[in-house]
């Protein structure tokens, strides 16, 4: 039989749709919405973010340094005491680690604890059995970043580890620290390129610098003003090591980028992306062939939450998944604990297979810059170029980072960034899942190690300049901090600050506000008194007497609102309601419900923390 079979071009038959085309489609089902408003988004730098890209055909993948092998699984190595902390390093690398981050007191990374180390001998204690020339090293950068780079270069000498086979990124960046600080030496240039002369002599091949924008991000910064911190630090470093005399082809190959990766998968690949092409535009200025750069990601410290912090598995292996895909040559995970303290095994673990997985099963690494022809990226990337190249000029036009530091200015436009930042954490426009959405009052605490807190990057006595630092805050904090003060009432009291739900009608009429609001109440601390709900107002009032509490909401549909609210109000202030609320809007009716003794509507989009902390005192919470 003679197979008759005809092939049909799907693409053929059914044509090319144009955007005009989709444009025709949407606008029929937004139904005279707003097309901006429903479906066009905005980045924190102001850039928009379209539904709906066309393929960016003509576009090229950015090179990183590692096109054709793996990140570099870093893992922290942060306990106190050597012997504790070569355990925990020996452990990393029998597990698949391949980089240690050894984090120091003052390190501007540590969180709460750092490794005590003085000497040369302790520093080659905790590295005990641990082969250098087969592992890259990590200095995590700190106020002590000369002493830690002579006493790195001290153990290789020790171990007769030649300084060309050494794989040591010495974390060498007055300007982070400064930042991190508010401190800087007025000698920090003749200081950076003593200590980098002398690693160079050494033979070491580093990189020797690193331009660490972390403090940005953690200060609320935006990915522009990321960006453009990065590149004013490395033309500093540039500067400072050409007038030292070395070659700018040799100086660019001794500096290294650190960034902070958090869950936003948009804008941390567009930052990655970006930073290459940033970096190369400097070099392409300098009279250099642009080469790929080293750049060493962490997932972010300023998403990690102390409240359900098993969440914190969740965004840092989405962080993960974005420093892969974005190109970072070197990653670390923070351990989903480490809000909590110096986090324990499996808290390192987890962090240790989270990279693990990724890498060996989901091999992300095998594809070189995935969004490389993707519009949204292509454009996205392209924005955040442009945005950042502006900000970096202002930098250099005020005299370079270290001057716009000291001026002032540049911690001003973070600290603008990080209110306007604050804003949308308050309104919960963004949601910070187990602490201000879908907390858990009865969760189960997580263990971290009893060793005592050791940390704090201060600067050192010999600094002349000083300045406001950026502060390192997570968005979760001012969260957190309601529900500490509401623990600490219930363990003072022996009984959790509570709200009597009102709940008006059936089960069917107030579930979906009485949920909202005890997702409300609980993300400060406060117990929801549930009901299962009332057609009259005498029931709840007389049920509010019965509970003990002070305060209620009443929940319900806008239908039993125009029935039972006012009636209902009435009956609770009479039972001894000192403050009644209601869940939603109160439209035309607001007046009216203020009259009957409504002082309080919670509805979405609101100043949540302004009503909890509100909401506190009149309970009674001391914050």
């Amino acid at each position: 039989m003679t197979n008759t079979a005809t092939h049909i071009s799907l693409s053929d038959t059914f044509g090319t749709p144009t955007r005009e085309d989709w444009l025709d489609i949407v606008t029929k089902a937004l139904k005279g919405g707003d097309f901006e408003k429903r479906l066009v988004s905005e980045t924190r730098d102001g850039i928009k973010l379209q539904p709906l890209y066309a393929q960016a055909t003509a576009a090229a993948p950015i090179g990183a340094t590692r096109a054709t092998a793996p990140w570099t699984l870093t893992q922290r190595v942060d306990h106190p005491h050597p012997r504790s902390a070569n355990e925990q390093a020996l452990a990393d690398l029998e597990q698949g680690t391949v980089s240690l981050a050894l984090v120091f007191p003052d390190s501007i990374a540590a969180r709460s604890h750092g490794l005590a180390v003085e000497t040369v001998d302790e520093l080659d204690a905790v590295l005990d059995g641990v082969a250098l020339e087969m592992i890259t090293l990590r200095l995590e950068p700190a106020a002590s970043g000369h002493r830690n780079a002579t006493l790195a270069a001290a153990l290789a000498e020790k171990r007769g580890l030649a300084p060309d086979k050494a794989n040591i990124d010495f974390g060498l960046t007055p300007l982070s620290v400064a930042m991190a600080t508010g401190a800087l030496d007025k000698d920090w240039q003749t200081q950076t390129a003593g200590t980098v002369g002398f690693l160079r002599k050494q033979g070491f091949r580093g990189p020797l610098l690193t331009c660490d924008v972390r403090p940005v991000h953690e200060a609320g910064g935006t990915e522009a003003q990321e960006l453009a911190a990065a590149l004013a630090m490395g033309v500093a470093y540039l500067r400072t090591l050409s007038e030292d005399g070395v070659p700018l082809g040799e100086a660019t190959r001794h500096l290294s980028w650190t960034m902070a990766i958090d869950s936003d998968q948009f804008t941390g690949i567009g930052k990655l992306r970006a930073l290459r092409q940033l970096w190369a535009r400097i070099e392409d200025a300098s009279g250099l062939t642009p080469a790929p750069i080293a750049i060493h990601a962490e997932t972010a410290w300023r998403m990690m939450s102390r409240r359900d912090p098993a969440v914190n598995m969740l965004r840092t292996t989405m962080a993960t998944f974005v420093a892969a895909t974005g190109g970072a040559d070197s990653l670390s995970v923070l351990p989903f604990t480490l809000a909590l303290g110096l986090p324990n095994a499996f808290a390192r673990r987890v962090a240790r297979n989270t990279q693990n997985v990724l890498m060996e099963e989901s091999n992300l690494w095998r594809v070189a810059d995935p969004a490389a022809g993707a519009g949204g990226y292509e454009e996205l990337t392209e924005a955040l170029c442009q945005k950042a190249w502006t900000l970096f000029q202002e930098i250099e036009a005020a005299g370079g980072m270290a001057e716009h530091l000291a001026a002032g200015k540049f911690q001003a436009a973070v600290a603008t960034a990080r209110d306007n930042q604050a804003k949308a954490v308050a309104h919960r426009k963004v949601p910070i899942t187990g602490t201000s959405e879908y907390p858990n009052l009865a969760e189960t605490p997580e263990t971290v190690l009893d060793v005592p807190a050791n940390v704090g990057p201060t600067p050192s006595e010999n600094e002349d300049v000083t300045f406001p630092p950026l502060p390192s805050l997570r968005l979760a904090a001012p969260f957190e901090a309601l529900r500490d003060a509401a623990d600490a009432h219930a363990s003072k009291t022996g009984k959790r600050p509570a709200v009597f739900l009102a709940n008006l009608g059936t089960l069917a009429e107030h579930n979906t506000r009485a949920t909202w609001i005890k997702n409300l109440l609980a993300a400060g601390g406060i117990e929801a008194i549930s009901t299962d709900g009332f057609t009259n107002s005498a029931d709840a009032g007389k049920a509010f007497a019965d509970s003990g509490a002070t305060a209620a909401c009443i929940c319900g549909t806008d239908e039993t609102y125009g029935q039972l609210a006012e009636p209902t109000a009435q009956a609770l202030q009479g039972a001894g309601a000192t403050t009644i609320a209601l869940a939603g809007r109160p439209g035309d009716n607001a007046d009216a419900f203020k009259a009957a003794g409504i002082s309080a509507f919670y509805f979405a989009g609101m100043d949540v923390l302004a009503a909890l902390r509100e909401l506190h005192g009149v309970l009674g919470v001391e914050d």
